[in-house]
């Protein structure tokens, strides 16, 4: 993140309605009592595969059963490695459901026979799988989350890679393509991650030693993916993405002397594809940092209606509107040709902490002396409670 413009807040004064103040007290025990009942999620998270997630599972699997917790795997996927495939012996197992795509049999997580079972803690892996045609939910990690909600505890693995909003920063750095992703928003449910870490020269010697890929795709694996230079890229992101959770736990979890006033961000985006994902992505981060609630805010001007723009900026518009929504945005639309007015309007209606923006094509000394709706934007937030984040 670069060029970030920020104005002293000023403290406002705010009330709420004894109705209202009842209904928002209702509702968080509501809340408080589905949370109780909900199990708990534990996330192992990775670099890359073959760092040992499947592996360490399976040893925490060992572990909970010889303390008589009622544990079963309902999926888990060893490669074929020889150590992780050894810890299965001893461990009880739903097995999984037969289906036929395209032809073939295949073997999926049977959801309903893990909620039949309803164990404390089930192992799931794979956690960012797409489910075959005709399952009830169409991604894996929506399957935990019913899982959780049936009371049942869950541990499960994921790469980095997977994780929404690190996708395309991810696809930067290793030229491979994810289709497979998980949004952010489950990361943030987590009870607790543990990243698995290794160093680039540990992961690479395990690939060599045929611990990760057979022996036959272990020389392209080393010219491609598993290079030092990107290994230690992802590595850094990984303990990053923990660090960052931790510091969202101790922020929930100890009171505070001083109750600050909590972050709440606002995504201002135009038809422009390529700026509005970037705008999307890095608020749909920094509000998973501070672990704050977030709008997407698409104000339509007259030049922007439906007869005037064409139609694969309205279709990236839509896509961009789908990426908000999966990484947790609330999505608002308005039509207006008071651009400033509006994003001023919402930010008070919706006590908004932080605007952010994308980076101006102009400079921004041209932008200030050019463009009317950013000068209008920085003068109205220079007199509010507001900071401005220009992304790039």
């Amino acid at each position: 993140m670069r060029n970030i413009a920020v104005f002293n807040r000023k403290k406002k004064n705010s009330t709420m309605p004894e109705n209202e103040h009842k209904d928002n007290s209702v509702r968080d025990f509501i809340e408080l009592v589905k949370k109780s009942r909900r199990g708990k999620l534990k996330i192992y998270i990775g670099m890359s595969a073959g760092v040992g997630k499947s592996y360490r599972m399976l040893q925490e699997a060992h572990a909970l059963l010889r303390n008589g917790i009622d544990i079963q795997i309902g999926y888990i996927e060893t490669h074929n490695r020889t150590e992780t495939h050894a810890l299965l012996n001893g461990l009880p197992f739903i097995q999984r459901r037969k289906a036929f795509y395209k032809g073939k049999e295949l073997e999926e997580m049977d959801l309903q026979g893990i909620l039949n079972r309803h164990p404390e803690v089930v192992i799931v892996d794979e956690l960012a799988h797409s489910n075959i045609e005709g399952s009830k939910n169409n991604k894996r990690w929506q399957d935990v989350l019913d899982i959780m909600e049936a009371g049942i505890s869950v541990i499960t693995a994921v790469n980095i890679q997977h994780l929404e909003s690190l996708n395309e920063e991810v696809e930067e750095i290793t030229g491979v393509t994810i289709t497979e992703r998980i949004p952010d928003k489950v990361l943030q449910l987590a009870d607790e991650i543990v990243n698995i870490d290794l160093t680039a020269d540990e992961l690479i010697d395990r690939l060599r030693d045929g611990k990760i890929y057979e022996q036959s795709k272990v020389e392209r694996a080393l010219q491609n993916f598993f290079r030092s230079d990107k290994i230690l890229q992802l590595r850094e992101i990984a303990l990053k993405e923990v660090a960052h959770h931790l510091e969202r736990k101790i922020d929930v979890e100890i009171p505070k002397q001083i109750k600050l006033r909590p972050e709440k961000f606002l995504a201002c985006i135009s038809s422009n594809a390529e700026t509005a994902k970037i705008v999307i992505r890095k608020t749909a981060r920094l509000a998973s940092y501070y672990r704050s609630p977030w709008i997407v805010l698409y104000v339509q001007s007259s030049s922007e209606s439906l007869d005037r723009i064409k139609l694969d900026k309205q279709r990236h518009l839509i896509n961009n509107f789908k990426l908000a929504t999966e990484l947790g945005a609330e999505v608002i639309k308005l039509k207006s040709d008071h651009i400033t007015q509006t994003i001023m309007k919402m930010t008070e209606e919706r006590d908004i902490t932080t605007i952010c923006i994308g980076k101006p094509h102009l400079s921004l000394f041209q932008v200030i002396l050019r463009t009317t709706v950013f000068n209008e934007l920085l003068k109205m937030i220079a007199a509010t409670e507001t900071d401005l984040v220009i992304l790039s």
